[in-house]
């Protein structure tokens, strides 16, 4: 199976495998992460060449999930209900919405509906239904104000 045969979706399942662990373990490298990640779900991607197999997707997101952290964290507390702190969500879904609103804000090759409607399909199947709505409510919040901010950035049309 070549890279190339991946969808998006697996792909953002392994970003998800892969960024987990880096939160828990400091001594974990990225790229070591990543690899556990497709021994997880494509151990047939990992013959001989094993540098060949990444898909650069995969790559891209873990990397940017992991250098944009900061700014993604401080958006999800912004967005989160009196009370609430990043340490009291679950780790798999910080994870999950820090990989849709890194698609949302950085990704400009993903429709946003796209990144949350991943976002939302990652919460299903690794979480649960609570989980889901969370994830649903928290980024489509971000979203609306995603699409309010590039709305102000565009010239005003005359109607």
């Amino acid at each position: 199976m070549s890279s190339k045969e991946i969808s998006r979706h697996m792909i953002r399942q392994m970003a998800l495998q892969a960024l987990f662990p880096l939160d828990f373990n400091a001594d974990l490298s990225k790229k070591d992460a990543i690899y556990h990640a497709i021994e997880l779900e494509h151990q047939e991607m990992l013959d001989d060449e094993q540098e060949n197999f990444v898909p650069q997707y995969l790559d891209e997101l873990v990397a940017g999930v992991c250098d944009h952290k900061a700014q993604l964290d401080e958006m999800i507390e912004k967005h989160l209900k009196k009370g609430w702190n990043l340490k009291r969500l679950p780790k798999m879904d910080l994870t999950i919405l820090r990989i849709g609103i890194y698609e949302m804000v950085y990704e400009k090759k993903v429709p946003n509906k796209v990144a949350l409607n991943e976002a939302i399909e990652l919460a299903k199947t690794f979480s649960d239904d609570q989980s889901r709505k969370f994830v649903n409510g928290l980024l489509s919040n971000i979203n609306s104000e995603l699409e309010k901010a590039a709305k102000t950035e565009q010239t005003p049309e005359t109607n």
